[in-house]
Order: structure tokens, then sequence, then C-alpha cells
């Protein structure tokens, strides 16, 4: 491979031969072949994958292990701050670390469809294997498969993951407490916010990126300094607000939530309010809230700016002692108001 001036590298597979996926290249032949070894196996690079087999022989470690999986529709492919690729890596990643887990191995199918062109697919796994490598996971098996030109969007892509959680804590909605303090890890907003600009050709005075970031890294922070962790949440589709409330739900007991320290930066605020959005329920790709124990809070807080400077973490809420499996926010106003789900979603196809 060669590096070119964007970065990402000339496309192994020369552009005068196959400049654009073909039928052909998910029939199990030649071509498909070719496709493997030049784009994945050149991309994701490791012994495990090297080994073409059906599957991968992964050793787990010592622990509980921890599956998941999570499919990618994003549209457009590129926006600003990622791309399909990087959020098919980070996303799963981050299933993995809301449930405590350290992440080690992912497997990755893709759909392509009849005409993508080939360094396309060659910038969307580069950009995987530079995401994986950020969270220390590997990507050591997957699938291909073509579909006819005009009934897959050029590309989806399926990711699992295998993580190990090598602790003795029960990361879910079911050990939050009463008096927990809510942390969030940053801003909201920025992830549907960036998709909708770049979908619909909108411009602000400043460009809004996705906040996509793997989170592994700043859970691993929280359980190895001695934080007693009880729920972790990432908030993707249906944002801050959804997740919320599905907590909620689970667990029984009432989340009161303060509106002033929920950080907005001014840009995604501004489009928000042209758009007709509410920030509460616009999905993000790099932040999560933590439910620990009072007194573990300041501490928790610490870790955080620690592992990241550039975040600002926040005590968002807490966990009261009334089982109603409700969310009660705190308006700017001082007034009260119930957080809800919304019906639908305000913006489909941001993941």
């Amino acid at each position: 491979m060669t590096i070119d001036d964007s970065g990402w590298g000339q496309c192994p597979i020369p552009s005068y031969d196959y400049p654009s996926i073909l039928l052909a290249h998910g029939g199990g032949g030649r071509l498909m072949h070719d496709l493997i070894e030049k784009i994945f196996v050149a991309a994701f690079h490791n012994p495990e994958l090297e080994s073409h087999h059906d599957g991968a022989l992964i050793d787990p470690g010592k622990g509980r292990l921890v599956f998941t999986t999570d499919s990618y529709v994003v549209d457009p492919l590129f926006f600003p701050g990622g791309n399909i690729g990087t959020l098919a890596v980070y996303g799963t990643v981050n299933d993995l670390a809301m449930c405590g887990a350290r992440p080690k191995y992912l497997s990755a199918g893709f759909i392509l469809e009849e005409g993508l062109p080939m360094e396309t697919l060659w910038r969307v796994a580069q950009s995987m294997r530079q995401a994986a490598d950020a969270a220390s996971v590997r990507i050591v098996t997957g699938d291909t498969k073509v579909v006819d030109k005009g009934r897959g969007h050029g590309i989806f892509i399926n990711t699992a993951g295998v993580g190990v959680a090598d602790h003795d804590l029960y990361i879910s909605p079911t050990s939050i407490k009463p008096g927990d303090t809510i942390i969030l890890n940053g801003d909201v907003g920025r992830h549907g916010i960036a998709i909708m600009a770049c979908r619909e050709g909108l411009s602000f005075e400043t460009e809004i990126e996705s906040d996509c970031a793997p989170l592994a890294a700043s859970v691993s922070q929280l359980i190895d300094g001695g934080i007693e962790v009880h729920c972790l949440r990432d908030l993707t589709r249906g944002g801050l607000a959804t997740s919320l409330v599905e907590i909620a739900q689970s667990a029984g007991w009432e989340l009161a939530i303060d509106e002033k320290a929920v950080l907005v930066r001014e840009p995604v605020k501004a489009a928000c309010e042209i758009l007709g959005f509410d920030p509460f329920y616009v999905a993000n790709e790099g932040r999560y809230v933590a439910f620990v124990p009072q007194p573990h809070a300041d501490r928790a807080m610490e870790l955080l700016q620690k592992q990241d400077s550039t975040l600002l973490p926040r005590v968002i809420g807490r966990v009261i002692e009334k089982d109603r499996g409700r969310v009660v926010l705190k308006t700017l106003l001082g007034s009260e108001r119930l957080l809800t789900m919304l019906s639908g979603e305000q913006l489909p196809r941001i993941c």
C-alpha cells in the first residue's frame, strides 16, 4: 500500500480493473477472494484473521464473557467526525463497555451494493482499522455479501463483539439504588445534528462534528479506580431522554434530572432551535451516563476528567426513592416536566 494525499492510502485493487463493486465480488470465486484478501485482510491484518478459517479461535482470558452485536445503516456514509466504518467499530465496542467489559474481538459483516466505488470501500476498511486500533480490539472474522444495484444504499455493516468483564460488579439498571448520583460524560446532541446537516446540505457558522468515540477506556478508568458503578448506558438513538426513561422503567425508581446541568453546545442548541428538535432526544455516539453511589461521585468525576481533558463531565441528577419508574426534569425555568419516549425517531438512519 502507498499513502496518497487523502491519508487513506491507495486502494490495492487497481481502479482500471474493478473501479466499483460487481455482483461477482459476492459470488464466492476469484473476485470475492481478491476483495477479501486485498481489502479486508490487508486492512485488519492480525494472526486470527489470517488463519483463513470460518471463525476465529480466541482466548478471552480470565473473567466473564460479554457478547453483543449491532448493525449500521447510516446515511450519509461519511460525515464530519466519522463514517460508517468508525461507527461500526465504536458502536459495538461501546455496547460492550456499557456492560462493564473490556472489548477484545470483533467480527465484521459487509452488505455491499453493486456499483459501490472500490475506493469508498477501501476508505471504510481503513477507518475501521484505525478505530479498532484506538479501541484496542481486533477484527478477527467476518463475511461479505453483494446485492443488486439499488438495493443496498452502498454499504451496510454488522459487527459483533466479545469482551471480558474481569471484576465482580453487576452493571445493570436493576443494580441502581436510591441516592445514586447520575453522571453524564460530556455534551449531548452533536452526532445527530452532524448527520442531519450533512444529509440535508445544511451549513452553520461553526461546523458541528459527531462525538463518535470509543468509551471502553473511560469505563475502565472508573472500574480500575475503585468506583462502584451500578449502571452504564450509552446515549445513541433516542438520546439522553430515551436512555434515562429506559433505565428508570427497568430499575423502578424515579430519576430527578436538572436541565441546567446538561451541557448542549451553542451550535447544537441553535441548530435544534432552527430544525425544531429537542437536544435531549438527539443521538450521540460518544456519550454515556453512569450511576454511582453518592460518596463515589467526586472521585468518579475526577477520573473522567483525567481520562480525557477535552470532555466536560457533569453531575446531572440523582435516583429518588420513589417506585415510579419515571424521569422528572427540572427545567431552566424551575418548573418540572416528565421525560417520556418519543413515538418514533427524530432522525432516522443516524447509526
